[in-house]
């Protein structure tokens, strides 16, 4: 994290999450986190941008991507757990 910011934590979460979903097939894995991940920023800077906008201000990206994948993170880690 501290070479990359918050920013690098959806390449944590997005393919674990897609993992899940679509099985361990690096053929089919890696083009489906390539967009998911791509989506999951651009998500999370709309909502960083729209949330913030009558105050004109913007959080930076990172804050938003650690509320959403943190608490995603410990579910994945949960669920792996049991």
């Amino acid at each position: 994290m501290s070479v990359t910011g918050l920013i690098g934590f959806v390449g944590l979460i997005v393919p674990h999450i897609l993992r899940r979903l679509l099985g361990a097939d690096a053929r089919v894995l890696m083009p489906a986190s390539l967009l998911l991940g791509g989506a999951a920023l651009v998500l999370c800077d709309l909502i960083s941008r729209a949330s913030f906008r009558f105050l004109s201000t913007e959080p930076p990206v990172g804050a938003v991507t650690a509320l959403i994948g943190g608490p995603l993170f410990l579910i994945l880690l949960r669920r792996r757990a049991v």
